[in-house]
């Protein structure tokens, strides 16, 4: 068998015995079962079923990528930082393709690991920034929005200073933007964005939130408002 057959071979078998973990299993199973894997290995099984169909797949999948490249980052740095590139690569427009799921899992990684975290911090928040890597794709502008605020809810004080730039996603038409903006307004604490969060207040409309392992459906106001108390919290 060549190299790339044998390669192949490993995917497709990881990647069976990933579908019915992500599908089924409680969370500490699921990662207790990934953190028993190869974890270079896993990478590309894993990054895979950022594309399933099935949202909490997705979202469960982009969790355990989290687990393993903060594991890797303590045993093996270098690998970890591979990891954390190939995602980078993925949003990059000469990459070809559209990078479904790699701000999330970025985001993911580096809230669970301060190594990570303090290496890539910047990166993540240039993502929402007009005057850094700003990414043009509504979708993964959704996805780098939850990045910030997943870091945030563990290292506020990395992501501080994209506060300014949540401004204009409070002011979009995508609900996904609204709420996930003013949930990480609430989470990095960025008390001058107090106003607009006001008025997104009675925002009926919903998204769906992956938080805790779980999809949760949300009004952005709700959102809104617990950003509001967060800040009243803080301040």
């Amino acid at each position: 068998m060549s190299p790339s057959e044998s390669a192949g071979s490993t995917f497709r078998r990881l990647k069976r015995r990933l579908e019915p973990l992500l599908r089924e299993a409680a969370p500490e199973t699921l990662v207790a079962a990934v953190l028993e894997l190869p974890l270079r290995q896993a990478v590309n099984p894993l990054i895979s079923f950022f594309y399933h169909p099935t949202p909490l797949i997705r979202w469960r999948a982009i969790s355990v990528f989290g687990v393993a490249a903060a594991a890797l980052a303590e045993a093996q740095p270098e690998s970890a930082r591979v990891m954390m590139r190939r995602l980078m690569w993925q949003l990059n427009d000469e990459s070809g393709g559209i990078g479904w799921g790699a701000p999330e899992a970025m985001g993911e990684s580096m809230a669970r690991s301060p190594r990570l975290a303090a290496e890539y911090h910047t990166i993540l928040v240039s993502y929402v920034r007009l005057d850094g890597n700003f990414l043009e794709h509504p979708i993964l502008q959704r996805g780098s929005l939850w990045a910030v605020g997943r870091l945030a809810e563990v290292r506020p004080d990395l992501v501080s200073h994209a506060g300014p730039a949540l401004h204009p996603f409070l002011r979009s038409q995508d609900p996904h933007h609204r709420g996930l903006a003013a949930r990480a307004a609430g989470l990095i604490g960025t008390g001058a964005l107090a106003p607009r969060l006001e008025a997104l207040r009675n925002d009926p409309e919903t998204i769906e939130l992956y938080h805790d392992w779980r999809l949760e459906t949300l009004a952005v106001g709700t959102l809104a408002v617990e950003a509001l108390a967060r800040l009243a919290g803080s301040g």
